[in-house]
């Protein structure tokens, strides 16, 4: 309340569309949305959803256009893991009935990255199960990678390999690797409720080893484990932090056999404002839609898309993900167009038949 002429007035009171447009605009402008806006968005009735999104889509335009990266995943290493993160079917003390196997040669390396590029993705991403790499580890990845980079130099390459040591970074750079993926996935509060053995700075320390060796950091999040809306700011503002170039947000894929097999607390509602907080605490990274948004945002994914401008197209570690064509299609629907032209045969104009999403070990 202010006082002007002898007449008191009330502050009035910002409209839910001033509010939103606010919010947006600090987040065009590089600034920070604030904790207590972002926390508003995040409960914002079910039915605002819609005006969120279109809100926040100016800042993913804003920066990336109409594009869409496609990433492709290859789980290099599967199960064999002594860490016990409860939401991982790899985990150590996961019943889940998954294939378990030591790490792939430098043919599936290659097989992949042929798949990727019939698919239109530009970035292929290497992922091994295990708390860190071993030296063997690392030199078998290498070799891999160098055979991919020497049958296509632009395809991008991500790794994920756990915990890194001193000098493993570097390594892999010198081999062609361009990324380093290390999500933080959750709170500092929150993360023992969901690891015991390793810490949420043992995270923050390979994700700062990641870029101090020249990689460029991947990180990000995975929520529906049972985080309350202040883990899900924290989590932001943590990453903020550290500043990635890319920020994969994964939902949790209930997977059987896990401790969190009970747990599914999202809609897709809930996944869009989630979504549209990161976009606007990240005006110019990668926001990529990972991990479960098949099973999480269901016939709402084209949506995602007008927050997030990247998507993994392909399976992901030990769940099968959508069919190519219908992601294709997808994007071509919602108006999108693919970052680097997408499939070879759409580049040449012709119809394009895709088959059916499958591991590259199927």
């Amino acid at each position: 309340m202010w006082r002007e002429g002898g007449v008191c007035f009330e502050p009035m009171e910002l409209t839910f569309e001033e509010r939103l447009a606010g919010l947006v605009e600090a987040s065009l402008d590089g600034r920070d949305p604030g904790r207590e806006e972002l926390a508003w968005l995040l409960q914002a009735p079910d039915e605002r959803t819609l005006e969120i999104v279109s809100a926040v889509s100016r800042v993913r335009f804003a920066a990336f256009g109409r594009r869409v990266k496609l990433n492709l995943l290859l789980n290099i290493k599967s199960g064999l893991c002594p860490e016990d993160c409860h939401y991982c079917s790899q985990a150590r003390d996961s019943k889940a009935p998954i294939l378990s196997y030591p790490m792939v040669g430098e043919e599936t390396f290659c097989a992949a990255a042929e798949r990727a590029r019939e698919l239109g993705a530009t970035r292929l991403c290497l992922v091994a199960s295990g708390r860190g790499p071993t030296e063997r580890e690392v030199a078998q990845v290498a070799r891999g990678v160098e055979a991919v980079k020497a049958a296509d130099g632009a395809m991008e390459i991500c790794a994920c390999l756990g915990l890194l040591s001193d000098g493993q970074a570097e390594q892999l750079g010198e081999a062609g690797v361009y990324a380093y993926n290390h999500n933080l996935n959750t709170s500092e509060s929150f993360y023992d409720a969901i690891c015991d053995t390793h810490t949420f700075a043992d995270r923050q320390e390979t994700v700062g080893r990641a870029r101090e060796g020249g990689l460029s950091p991947c990180s990000g999040a995975l929520f529906g484990m049972g985080e309350s809306d202040g883990d899900v700011l924290d989590a932001g503002y943590a990453l903020r932090a550290i500043e990635p170039d890319s920020v994969p947000i994964n939902f949790l894929i209930p997977i059987e056999g896990t401790p969190l097999a009970g747990v599914n607390q999202l809609t897709p509602q809930r996944c869009l404002r989630i979504l549209a907080v990161f976009r606007l605490l990240f005006p110019r990274a990668e926001v990529r839609i990972a991990g479960g948004r098949e099973v999480h945002l269901r016939s709402l994914q084209p949506l995602g898309l007008y927050l997030a401008n990247s998507i993994f197209i392909g399976d992901y570690l030990t769940t099968k993900g959508q069919a190519a064509e219908a992601d294709l299609a997808m994007i071509a629907d919602a108006g999108f167009e693919i970052e680097g032209g997408g499939p070879p045969q759409e580049r040449e104009g012709e119809l394009a038949e895709v088959a059916l999403k499958q591991a590259v070990l199927d």
